[in-house]
Parts: structure tokens; C-alpha cells; sequence
């Protein structure tokens, strides 16, 4: 098999980098800086084990491989905002032999959140899903770091939105030959998707008011996630619990510190410092807002967070340039008003 990283980022660049690493053959897709960096200077991975440079094929776009092949695997690494474009132009890519990637490919969504499988569904016949459990950060173009040790990540796989196939098998055979990855098939694939995405719905904290952790950000950090418990309750979605989730991790991905890289705070923290433009946000905070709004919960602090990451995104204001007491001060506003979509008792 093939593996086509699309979006060569932090995540992206770390899934490919240690792929290659164990012999796989791996193309990198890559924009603006991050794809000249890569085409001109390959793909650099610091990691605890040391850093590792990989010369790997690295394209813009579909149209830079002419016609697929049959064994490829397509594995999207993007954020889930950049999602719909990324399927509108490989989905249609021709593959040899006739049809299609969205007729004949499988399409593995490495991504944050719940939106993307359900994107893909819509153009891709073979969906599977990945619930990523990998600390990774984009240092500069052709730069990314992934401090997890002993382990770089634990990769869940599944057929979206349930079930195994000898595919799914198949390719969590290659990941395993990978150094420092794990990548356990489930059949409940979903269910540890909605896991992660109850423990990403602190990103936006992180982001706005630094990663430095105070009592006060905690406290609302845990009140943000029973908020998120109780939407997803009352929407009837299962989800792995946090005690399932810590056995299954242990203390296989332990954060080391790694020459010349700087202590990040998540995702959503690195999509401010780079000044994207973008967050992920509408796909965090905003899917539990979403299904609040669905089954009649209020879902006020996650509304908050969800509007404020989108401000600072689109202003481009420095991360963490909210004080946390400021933070949750806003945050009891909010809970005192509810939300103005929500009925009132």
C-alpha cells in the first residue's frame, strides 16, 4: 500500500514521517511554505528517539500523481475546517484501472472531532475512522515535533461509523510496524471519536488563555466537559469513559521535552500563534453547541468558547492573550444568561 498524507502538518507530517521510517512508501500533500520546505528540504520529525529526515514525495494536489493507484490509501490530516476541500479535490481523482479514489479508495479521517467522517460519507464509499491520540506540533515549514515517549501514538481504526474489514486490518499491520505507534482495530470507532472529542473541547481554553494551568481554568475546564457529558447524554452517544481511556493509555505517551522546540498547548493553541486565520473550533465546542441545540440542553460555556476561539482566530489575536480570570468571568455571564436559542424554563 500507498499512504497519501493529505496535510502534512503536525499530525499529518508525524503519521508519515514514522511510516516511512519503517519502510512504507508515503507521498506527503502540502500548501504554501510547508510543501516548498518539504519538496526542497524533506520532512523533518524530532521526536524523543531523535530527529529523523525523510525525502519523501511531496505534491500540491492530486494532479501532481496523474491517475491513482489501486493501493492507495488516502489519510486526511487536515483540520476538519479545511475538510470539505480536501474531498472535493480528491475525491473526484482518477485511479487506475477506471472510477474514481471516491469510488475504489479507502479514505481514513486522522482528524479531531466527529464532522469529517460524516463529510466523507457523502463523496467516499470506504470511510474509516482514526481516533488520534498523538501530541504534535508544526515547529516551521518542513518542521514538525511529536514529544509522546515511549509511544509517538496510539491510532484507533475502525470502518466508519462501525465495524472492521480485512482493509482496516491491513493497514493497522503496516502502522504497527511503525516505530512508537499503536494502532488497535475497534469496532466501535465512533465511540472513541466522542471520547476525544470531550477531552478536545479544553483546546479552546488552552488557546485563549495560555497553557498554563490555574485552579480557575481548571475548574472551568471541568465544568466545560460535564457540560459536554450531559449533551451527549441526552443525544444518546456513547463514548469510551475517561477511566477506559487512561487504562488503555497508561503511561504509554509520556510529553519529554525536545531540543529546539517550544511547549505547546494543543491544536487550537498553535492554530493562533501561527496566525491561521482558522480554528477548529465549530467543530469542538461547536458540535456539542450543535447538539445541545438538537436535544434541548443548554450549552452555554461551549456556545462562549466555540464564539471566542472564532474571534481571536479570525482577528488574529495572540494565543493565550486572555487572562484566565477574564476568561471565566465571561463564562459566568454566560451561565447566568443560558443561551438565547435555548427555551427557558
Amino acid at each position: 500500500m500507498r499512504y497519501i498524507i493529505i496535510g502534512a502538518g503536525a499530525v499529518g507530517g508525524a503519521i508519515g514521517g514514522r511510516l516511512a521510517g519503517a519502510g512504507h512508501e508515503v507521498v506527503l500533500v502540502a500548501r504554501g511554505a510547508q510543501y516548498e520546505a518539504l519538496r526542497a528540504h524533506g520532512l523533518r520529525l524530532v521526536a524523543p528517539d531523535g530527529t529523523h529526515t525523510y525525502r519523501l514525495p511531496t505534491v500540491d494536489g492530486p494532479a501532481g500523481l496523474g491517475k491513482l493507484r489501486a493501493d492507495d490509501v488516502l489519510v486526511l490530516t487536515v483540520k476538519t475546517q479545511d475538510t470539505e476541500a480536501a474531498l472535493a479535490a480528491w475525491g473526484p481523482a482518477p485511479v487506475e484501472g477506471g472510477g474514481t479514489a471516491a469510488e475504489r479508495l479507502p479514505l481514513l479521517c486522522a482528524q479531531n472531532g466527529v464532522e469529517s467522517p460524516r463529510l466523507a460519507l457523502r463523496r467516499f464509499r470506504r470511510v474509516y475512522g482514526v481516533c488520534v491520540w498523538l501530541p504534535a506540533a508544526y515547529e516551521e515549514p518542513g518542521v514538525v515535533s511529536a514529544a509522546g515517549d515511549p509511544l509517538t501514538g496510539i491510532l484507533f481504526l475502525g470502518r466508519y461509523p462501525h465495524g472492521t474489514d480485512d482493509t482496516v486490518r491491513r493497514i493497522a499491520a503496516d502502522w504497527e510496524k511503525a516505530p512508537a505507534i499503536e494502532a488497535p482495530v475497534v469496532a466501535d470507532v465512533a465511540r472513541w471519536q466522542y471520547a476525544k472529542l470531550l477531552t478536545n473541547l479544553g483546546n479552546a481554553i488552552r488557546a485563549l488563555s495560555g497553557p498554563a494551568d490555574s485552579a480557575e481554568s481548571e475548574r472551568l475546564r471541568e465544568r466545560v466537559y460535564a457540560e459536554g457529558e450531559s449533551v451527549l447524554a441526552a443525544a444518546g452517544i456513547p463514548y469510551a469513559s475517561a477511566e477506559e481511556a487512561k487504562a488503555r493509555r497508561g503511561d504509554k505517551i509520556t510529553l519529554r521535552p525536545l531540543p529546539g522546540t517550544e511547549p505547546g498547548g494543543g491544536s487550537s493553541w498553535q492554530s493562533l500563534s501561527r496566525g491561521t486565520g482558522t480554528i477548529e473550533s465549530d467543530y469542538l465546542n461547536g458540535e456539542i453547541a450543535l447538539l445541545g441545540r438538537l436535544h434541548g440542553v443548554p450549552a452555554p460555556l461551549n456556545e462562549l468558547l466555540q464564539r471566542l476561539a472564532n474571534t481571536f482566530a479570525k482577528e488574529r489575536r495572540p494565543a493565550g492573550s486572555m487572562p484566565s480570570a477574564e476568561l471565566v468571568r465571561l463564562a459566568e455571564e454566560a451561565v447566568l444568561r443560558k443561551s438565547p436559542s435555548q427555551p427557558q424554563n
